[in-house]
């Protein structure tokens, strides 16, 4: 097992600059996940560890060695791709054998290597099929299979679950936590979904436009978001952003465009009439009929655990998530208040965290 170090690199295809100076440490053992939208630079930055992508600028350092210039092979990874990339006509003992066949290992360390995975990873009845007689699944759990055997110093994981339907990932995203707590060898994980970013990581990198927006624990990203792009891209259905100005002469509210005065805990020191962002999460509003502000329902989805309500509050659109039964339908109105001591507030041109 070995840390990863990011220091300040930079990716270029061209004059198109995709990676903009990413600074990012990963300690022995840790299960980092790199987030964001697609074309965020997540998937390169990967490849620029694992040495399928030259690095522009920067350094990079698995252990004490800096990489850059190490070819793939001697980088002492493995790594897990979102397609599998098995070989059709080996069967999974081969396809979990073949980079340690490759490397001339004896054959009682292959054998021995290959049952060890198998019985990690619940493939031992598997062995002697092919791909093609798997699900997917299956072949999913081959692929990390064939990274175990070779007992890696870091384990790149690019999008592994895209591919998989929704029952399927949530039960993967299980199992490769579960293995990382066993084998505890230090993981980067790139991923589009977010769900799958809290649910897994030690650390979670949120990146956007070849930057990195925001790095830390996920609770500390959905509880303290930096700015409103985490705040967006972190927790779902997304927090509520509602624009207007804070008043702080007095009692501190937030006054919408519309008019409309939302509770405030606290406001930042000379805040009075500045413009700013008003951001609540959608399970942090309540049915209050005594004092709750009118918002009038658009669509109601209902998921049997909890249920969803978009509403226009102020003219502002604005999802509330209710673990209760709620009773309305469209047109009606429904009775919010936010949890003032839940609120966030961000700089309405720059997007900041006040």
């Amino acid at each position: 097992m070995a840390s990863v170090e990011i220091r300040d690199v930079r990716k270029a295809f061209g004059a198109t600059q995709v990676i903009h100076g990413v600074s990012i440490d990963i300690v022995d053992g840790e299960f980092v996940i790199l987030v964001g939208p697609s074309g965020c630079g997540k998937s390169t930055l990967l490849r620029m560890v694992a040495g399928l992508e030259n690095v522009t600028g920067g350094e990079i350092r698995i252990g004490e060695r800096v990489v850059n210039d190490v070819p793939p092979k001697e980088r002492d990874i493995a790594m897990v791709f979102q397609n599998y990339a098995l070989y059709p006509h080996m069967t999974v003992a081969d396809n979990m054998a073949f980079s340690l066949k490759l490397r001339n290992a004896p054959k009682s360390e292959i054998e021995a290597r290959v049952k060890k995975a198998a019985d990690i990873l619940g493939l031992g009845h598997l062995l002697d099929r092919y791909p093609r007689q798997l699900s997917g699944g299956q072949r999913q759990r081959v692929a990390m299979g064939r990274a175990i055997v070779r007992d890696p110093q870091v384990f790149l994981f690019d999008e592994p679950l895209s591919n998989l339907d929704a029952k399927l990932r949530v039960q993967m995203r299980t199992e490769i936590k579960e293995l990382h707590q066993r084998l505890k060898t230090t993981t980067v994980y790139v991923t589009h979904d977010q769900i799958e970013a809290m649910t897994m990581a030690d650390k979670i990198v949120v990146m956007h436009d070849g930057i990195v927006e925001q790095m830390g624990a996920p609770l500390e990203l959905y509880d303290r978001p930096a700015n409103m792009f985490v705040a967006g891209f972190i927790g779902s259905p997304a927090m509520n952003f509602i624009k207007g100005s804070i008043t702080a002469n007095g009692k501190a509210v937030f006054r919408t465009e519309g008019g409309l005065e939302l509770p405030l805990a606290t406001a930042p020191a000379g805040a009075d009439g500045r413009p700013a962002v008003y951001g609540i999460r959608p399970e942090h509003f309540v049915i209050d009929e005594a004092n709750g502000i009118p918002a009038e329902v658009v669509v109601v989805e209902p998921t049997g655990s909890e249920t969803q309500v978009f509403a226009k509050l102020g003219g502002q659109d604005i999802v509330g998530v209710f673990r209760e039964r709620v009773t309305v339908g469209p047109g009606d109105t429904i009775p919010l208040t936010p949890n003032p001591a839940l609120v966030h507030l961000f700089d309405a041109q720059t997007g900041q965290r006040l």
